[in-house]
């Protein structure tokens, strides 16, 4: 199965071409640029590098949020796209699960962080678990005090991940001191290679209902209710 699987959720960009588990071509970009601009000529010169045509893809694998709302919708809405054109299989992955499956050959918990602004972070925790990475605790949007107090209580060794962690170091070993670790520099950006690997058997999803994972309400969600109280998100949903 030949798989182009992108991630443009946050300031770094990456992209692969895979034959099943095998890594073809792939090129991470940690630049301020758009990616808007960067995205399709990075897929026409890693599909070319591969010796492929866009025909010949099987699958799109998205790393859907959370994470910037703007880069999360430039990847899904160019998957969704080239999927529905190619007529090919379309499947998202967690933008935390790829920076947790940068980390293995361990059994401490995973955990990937993303500044969400004013403390909190975007967030889940992972494990490895028969060469499976598994999400022990649900992704989500939360305050890092929280998270710090929660992750305190169990006691286990914890590796953080992700560019954002370093903003928060002090903080974290404040709270758990000799148990929290951090992962070094090369393996706190996105790789293609891994979300590829980790949405290669996931089942398809229709490009229609396929959606970005914001864990949280955009700032036109949230100024939608204040001005129609009473109303309710899906009537937001349903009128855009």
């Amino acid at each position: 199965m030949r798989l182009l699987a992108l991630d443009t959720s946050n300031e770094a960009m990456s992209v692969a071409v895979l034959d099943n588990d095998k890594l073809l071509a792939q090129t991470t970009i940690n630049r301020k640029r758009t990616h808007s601009e960067q995205l399709l000529p990075a897929i026409d010169d890693l599909v070319a590098a591969s010796g492929l045509q866009p025909e010949d893809l099987d699958k799109i694998i998205v790393a859907d949020g959370p994470g910037s709302y703007t880069g999360i919708r430039i990847a899904v809405t160019t998957g969704k796209t080239l999927a529905y054109t190619l007529n090919i299989a379309l499947a998202g992955v967690s933008s935390l699960a790829v920076l947790a499956a940068n980390i293995t050959d361990t059994k401490a918990m995973i955990v990937p962080i993303m500044n969400a602004r004013r403390n909190n972070v975007f967030t889940g925790v992972y494990q490895w678990n028969k060469g499976r990475l598994i999400n022990v605790v649900t992704d989500r949007h939360v305050p890092l005090k929280l998270l710090l107090t929660e992750l305190a209580t169990l006691h286990q060794p914890v590796i953080f991940v992700g560019s954002d962690a370093a903003m928060f170091r002090a903080q974290i070993i404040e709270t758990l001191g000799g148990l929290a670790q951090f992962a070094p520099s090369w393996l706190n950006l996105p790789q293609a290679l891994r979300l590829g690997q980790l949405g290669k058997d996931l089942p398809p999803v229709s490009v229609y209902d396929f959606v970005p994972r914001y864990l949280r309400l955009t700032e036109a969600e949230h100024n939608w209710l204040e001005a129609h109280p009473g109303r309710g998100h899906d009537v937001y949903v349903e009128k855009v």
